[in-house]
């Protein structure tokens, strides 16, 4: 065994997968060494090189066994791959969605992208399959895919949190770092709430909530006939069918289907949910909780919301509050942000 100091984040063993979903997803936890825990706590090695970590937990110095030869990071299989002035822009994380990697490669990487594949199959070992991605698009939200290693396929079996999602993950939106973020909102629902989930996807808000949480009814949209189709099998599959009602329609017209005002709304569409905002008040209650996602830069937040308060304004609601939450970084200068709002209707 070879021990080796590192900084590290110590936390309750409850908070554990909260804190190592926050240090994996901004690049902080180490990779060369392993977590380690005792009764009361788990002890995360960080990065040297740390500015900030915007979490209420101490840091301290601690010794670390090193990952033996089959833990080995996967950048270490490629350093004598990929030409050293090209090594650095390697990626620091990629998602793993079931036995599926997905990861993301600058252009100059391209040219390695099988040997990385290779790489990342041979240190992952519960991986089957490796996938380049591009970004999620349209309000459908596929991506542009291609499989540089492993099993020819996209359809995947993804746990979370004691649940099981069926996922085409060329088909369908799914993101495993939103975990933390599900739970959260689950348990903020309160016993017999009517909720939507606007853009649902596979369902993963949707059946956490109703596994975990006691809501009269969810009603789960979206427009995606692939993504209703895994909807309607991940509600069958975790047992929740007496609580939500999947329908495949444009979030648009739920005003039409949904026949009673709902207390919870969840936006889960970033870069386009605000255009769907008055839809979401159209179907609120006279006063209601909306869970708007969006990827902004920093120094737009305060524009989005004061866009929101005048839509809001225009459809009778005034917002009370804003509970704004930097779920992880989107890029260098961007957030995927989580804002929890109150949206009474004002008096006629």
């Amino acid at each position: 065994m070879v021990n080796k100091n590192s900084k590290c984040v110590y936390v309750p063993l409850k908070d554990g997968e909260k804190v190592r979903r926050y240090l994996k997803d901004n690049n902080f936890l180490r990779n060369d060494l392993k977590i380690n825990k005792d009764t009361k706590y788990i002890y995360f090695p960080i990065i040297d090189k740390i500015n900030k970590i915007t979490i209420k937990y101490k840091i301290k110095n601690k010794k670390f066994e090193k990952k033996s030869k089959k833990d080995i990071y996967y950048k270490e299989k490629l350093e004598n791959l990929v030409p050293k002035n090209i090594f650095n822009s390697l990626p620091n994380s990629f998602d793993i969605i079931g036995d599926v990697i997905l990861i993301r490669l600058n252009e100059n990487l391209l040219l390695y992208k099988k040997e990385i594949g290779r790489a990342l199959l041979s240190t992952n070992k519960n991986a089957k399959v490796v996938c380049l991605v591009e970004p999620i698009t349209g309000e459908l939200r596929t991506r542009k895919l291609e499989i540089i290693a492993g099993e020819k396929r996209t359809k995947t079996k993804h746990k979370e949190y004691g649940l099981i999602f069926e996922v085409d993950i060329k088909k369908t939106y799914f993101s495993p770092r939103l975990a933390n973020e599900r739970i959260r909102i689950t348990k903020l629902v309160n016993p017999g709430d009517i909720v939507v989930d606007m853009f649902t996807g596979v369902a993963p808000f949707s059946i956490m909530i109703a596994k975990y949480s006691n809501p009269k009814i969810i009603y789960a949209f979206d427009k995606n006939p692939i993504a209703i189709k895994f909807a309607k099998i991940n509600v069958k599959n975790n047992k929740v069918l007496d609580k939500i009602q999947v329908i495949k329609a444009d979030a648009k017209n739920s005003y039409i289907i949904i026949k009673e005002k709902v207390d919870r709304i969840i936006m889960n569409l970033p870069f386009s949910a605000y255009k769907f905002f008055k839809y979401a008040l159209n179907i609120g209650n006279n006063k209601c909780i909306i869970h708007y996602y969006d990827i902004l830069k920093e120094d737009e937040i305060d524009k989005r919301i004061e866009f929101l308060k005048k839509i809001s304004f225009k459809k009778g609601f005034v917002l009370e509050r804003f509970d704004i939450h930097k779920i992880k970084t989107y890029s260098p200068r961007e957030f995927y942000i989580g804002i929890d709002i109150t949206a009474k209707k004002m008096p006629m």
